[in-house]
């Protein structure tokens, strides 16, 4: 179809399939199911698994070309990468390994992401409510283990910067990716204590607030629970790392 003869409707339903699209392969890019380096399928394997035309898909290897997630090689295809993206914009998860690091991305969320919460509940649509749904519905599954729930915590967040309606919301979380979280940053023995089943409902019952706020449409509410979500992750941290190296010394 030429996008230059379509019906804004017709647009709209392109950017929303689109964008659901970016954020399906975002995910797989940053739960590491389709790895560094690897190949993403072709455009006809994409339009066949997804059911979307070849111009979303398109636009959506567009979108995360300009996240800095993937690199188009002519004749060639597709590949996953890590490399700044063209903007310039850039925090290297591999920068992001003490403490300090974790609350001072933490503290860059809560700017972003509150409101983010805020637009969302003017401008969401029925379908981003339910990919939302969704993936609350995957963090509160006995049956999933953390690293998924991390993965369908991401993206939680994701849909509700798509909800925005601003592109640059999706791609500073795109860019940033899975790796923002606080779990993926932090592997040690200081959370051994926090334990997957107190933390998997606690990040519910937090998430749950922020969703619910966003179905009733009260900006108020939704930006006062996400802010209280990451402040809650900052201060968990913050507190997990004081009581074990207060271990360390009795030790």
């Amino acid at each position: 179809m030429d996008r230059s003869n379509a019906t804004p409707n017709v647009r709209r339903r392109h950017r929303s399939l689109a964008e659901d699209l970016v954020t399906e392969l975002s995910r797989r890019i940053c739960s590491g199911e389709l790895a560094r380096a690897t190949k993403l399928p072709t455009e006809s394997q994409v339009m066949a698994e997804h059911g979307v035309s070849r111009t979303v898909v398109r636009e959506a290897i567009s979108r995360l070309q300009a996240a800095g997630l993937v690199e188009t090689r002519h004749g060639i295809g597709t590949f996953v990468q890590d490399i700044p993206s063209p903007s310039g914009f850039r925090i290297d998860p591999d920068s992001i390994v003490t403490l300090q690091d974790v609350l001072a991305v933490l503290e860059l969320r809560i700017t972003l992401e509150v409101e983010a919460a805020g637009l969302a509940c003017a401008r969401r649509t029925d379908e981003q409510l339910q990919l939302m749904r969704d993936s609350l519905d995957a963090i509160n599954s006995r049956a999933v283990s953390v690293d998924y729930a991390v993965s369908a915590d991401f993206q939680f967040h994701q849909q509700i910067a798509l909800a925005t309606g601003n592109r640059y919301f999706t791609d500073i979380m795109l860019h940033l990716g899975a790796n923002i979280l606080p779990r993926t940053r932090l592997h040690s023995k200081r959370l051994e204590n926090d334990r997957k089943e107190p933390y998997l409902e606690r990040l519910s019952r937090e998430h749950e607030d922020i969703y619910i706020a966003i179905v009733r449409r009260d900006s108020d509410a939704a930006r006062a629970a996400m802010r209280l979500h990451l402040s809650n992750s900052r201060e968990r941290l913050r507190r997990a790392y004081e009581a074990a190296d207060a271990a360390a010394l009795n030790v």
